[in-house]
């Protein structure tokens, strides 16, 4: 089986994702492509077209967004526990 790997691409979703408050509904991102860095203001294009948030530039999750938000963020959160117990 082939070693997976995360794209600078997908890292860039990754980071965006983690950046949205999950206890509330009512609290989205705005990704300002003229302050933003380049690479967050395509994470945001690329998570629009996946369904993820409701705008090209950030917006809201939508239900499929805030899984994938969700996961994002246990992961980051199960990565950094695992560097503090090693």
């Amino acid at each position: 089986m082939a070693q997976a790997h995360f794209s600078a691409e997908l890292l860039d979703e990754l980071n965006l994702l983690c950046l949205y408050n999950l206890d509330t509904t009512h609290e989205g991102l705005k990704v300002h492509a003229s302050s933003a860095a380049p690479g967050a203001v395509a994470a945001a294009s690329r998570l629009y077209a996946k369904g993820l948030v409701t705008q090209g530039d950030g917006g809201y999750l939508t239900p499929r967004g805030r899984e994938a938000a969700l996961h994002a963020q246990e992961l980051t959160g199960l990565l950094a526990a695992a560097e503090l117990t090693t």
